[in-house]
């Protein structure tokens, strides 16, 4: 299922972007991490420097690419191209979009990461274990229902996505998700055992943080190689789950109505607008 999110919100997310929220992203990012660490004076003023460059590469840099990818797709869905080929790639290259940013910031959160504390490195992992419980007990709830409740709710959420991006969905196209989302593999276990991978080996390197020369090199490694923590029934579960994603979004684009197909390309230009926005 998170493949789908990625790329509807790539092609549909215009309404829900703005310059506003783009120019006030340090606040965003402050929020978000307040949830985990609370950073120290001479830490936060270290971190506005690092987020003001990494805005200021992101500007330069991205957006550029992001206006070449939402005008690429546009241009395939008017001109009835879009096979799931073709959506199978823009999935590929959203998930780039995401590893340029990562690898962009990943040196300098490795040199914040190192002035830790003790108190500050403990409060780091109580808060991700007490999000991995409270996906746990949210799991656990998931599997409590039946298979066909479970099925029902994951038809609802998909066309409700593809709703509030195109319109009322048809018969046909109602049936196509419903065709297709009896066909994802559920990840939530496997997403879980992952995430508890890579943050207990993070978990052991911040031990060495105060003695070890290369602990920064190390720790951008393993922020820069998430998947050598996956497991092969998580990659292979993934993978399916892609291949059902863009045949069922081929699909869909496949029966656009004119109403919809005008909609859906009103909201990519939007969104292209957005961008262009961002960069003055």
């Amino acid at each position: 299922m998170r493949p789908l999110l990625v790329l509807f919100s790539l092609i549909f997310l215009a309404s829900c972007s703005s310059k506003l929220a783009y120019n006030n992203l340090d606040w965003w990012v402050y929020w978000y991490m307040d949830d985990y660490i609370e950073l120290k004076d001479e830490q936060e003023e270290k971190f506005d420097d690092y987020l003001q460059n990494w805005l200021r590469w992101h500007q330069t840099s991205e957006l550029e690419r992001y206006k070449a990818h939402l005008s690429e797709i546009k241009s395939q869905i008017k001109e009835g191209r879009l096979d799931s080929g073709a959506v199978q790639g823009h999935l590929v290259q959203a998930r780039e979009h995401w590893e340029r940013v990562r690898d962009e910031i990943s040196p300098e959160l490795a040199l914040i990461a190192k002035t830790l504390d003790d108190e500050q490195v403990v409060s780091l992992f109580a808060a991700l274990e007490k999000d991995n419980k409270e996906e746990e007990e949210e799991r656990l709830e998931l599997l409590a229902k039946s298979e066909e409740k479970r099925l029902e709710e994951r038809v609802e959420r998909i066309e409700e996505t593809i709703n509030e991006r195109i319109g009322k969905l048809t018969v046909e196209q109602k049936q196509i998700v419903r065709t297709y989302a009896s066909q994802f593999i559920s990840t939530g276990d496997e997403w879980l055992k992952y995430r508890r991978n890579i943050q207990n080996a993070a978990r052991k390197l911040f031990v060495t943080r105060t003695f070890n020369s290369d602990f920064e090199r190390d720790l951008v490694t393993l922020m820069q190689n998430p998947d050598s923590y996956k497991t092969d029934v998580y990659k292979q579960s993934s993978g399916h789950n892609m291949t059902v994603t863009a045949t069922l979004i081929s699909e869909i684009f496949s029966t656009l109505t004119d109403n919809q197909r005008e909609r859906l390309i009103e909201n990519i230009n939007d969104l292209i607008n957005t961008v262009e926005n961002f960069k003055d």
